[in-house]
């Protein structure tokens, strides 16, 4: 298999590309969002171990923001409107769906697959997102939209657990 590679304007080293591609991970020739989100677990895991849930929360923010530009970047150099290879919206939105759960192994599993469906489904408003907004916000926002989804069914799932 063949990895994809960025744009001529950007090397795999240049910034953009770096954050965009999350370390390369978004240039799996099979699935980069996947990959992509998967590669989110370890570094929310530490950001909650050393921080809390404040400090995943912050640093969901924060790619997400930084995320914007370098997604935007991206994808203009590509001149796509939402290239596979940008995976940063992916740690932004999985990150966001991490939060406040506990460092449990079953409980992030979960939070990885309910946030990949809710990725892929794109529930409203995450759909309208993903169709209206462009550049560097549109792709970002439908991920974060989705993290949201995945957080609060992962806190209902919790809930009922707890419940029953």
């Amino acid at each position: 298999m063949k990895f994809s590679t960025p744009p001529p304007s950007l090397g795999l080293r240049h910034p953009v590309t770096v954050i965009a591609t999350w370390f390369g991970t978004g240039l799996a020739p099979v699935a980069p969002g996947s990959w992509g989100s998967l590669a989110a677990l370890p570094f929310a895991w530490g950001i909650t171990l050393c921080f809390g849930p404040w400090g995943l929360l912050a640093a969901a923010i924060a790619i997400f923001l930084i995320g914007i530009w370098a997604a935007g970047r991206y994808a203009a150099a590509g001149e796509v409107k939402d290239p596979g290879q940008i995976v940063v919206d992916e740690v932004a939105g999985q990150w966001l769906a991490l939060v406040a759960v506990p460092l449990d192994p079953l409980t992030y599993l979960a939070a990885f697959v309910l946030f990949r469906l809710c990725d892929i489904v794109k529930p409203w408003p995450a759909s309208w997102a993903d169709r209206r907004l462009g550049g560097g916000l549109g792709v970002m926002l439908d991920d974060m939209i989705a993290g949201g989804y995945a957080l609060l069914v992962v806190h209902i799932m919790l809930y009922a657990r707890a419940m029953f």
